[in-house]
């Protein structure tokens, strides 16, 4: 792959499915994930960058939300929101532009309850995840 943004949305999707397969929570102080997925109570080298990376998610009902309250440009932007369940099935993925608010929706599996992970990537600073059950 020749393009970079190519390269990051592949990225964003194999990382998610990869550091979400287990039911423990993968932080950026643990091995061999360190400095790959970071959170708000682990953002590594990152912790100036928690308010403007960890994307915020709000649920009504069997819709998730997300907003990543980030800055975008050409130089400096989110480029993928990722939402995935416990289990690592990928409940659907939004790609951005510069030009676009990081800003999504995604409709859970009927019924579902139980651990769901939120990603929001950034160019610049990396994958960010939060935690949440429904």
């Amino acid at each position: 792959m020749t393009d970079r943004r190519d390269f990051l949305k592949t990225t964003a999707v194999a990382a998610s499915v990869m550091a979400l397969g287990s039911t423990t929570a993968v932080f950026a102080s643990s091995a061999p994930y360190a400095g790959i997925v970071y959170t708000k109570d682990q953002p590594g080298q990152w912790a100036k960058k928690v308010g403007s990376h960890a994307p915020e998610v709000k649920v009504e009902g069997g819709k998730v939300s997300l907003v990543t309250k980030h800055g975008m440009s050409e130089a400096h932007y989110i480029v993928r929101h990722t939402v995935v369940l416990v289990d690592g099935t990928v409940v659907g993925g939004k790609t951005f532009t510069p030009a676009d608010k990081p800003e999504s929706s995604f409709e859970l599996p009927a019924g579902y309850k139980g651990k769901v992970y939120a990603t929001s990537f950034c160019n610049k600073h990396d994958m960010w995840l939060t935690e949440f059950t429904v």
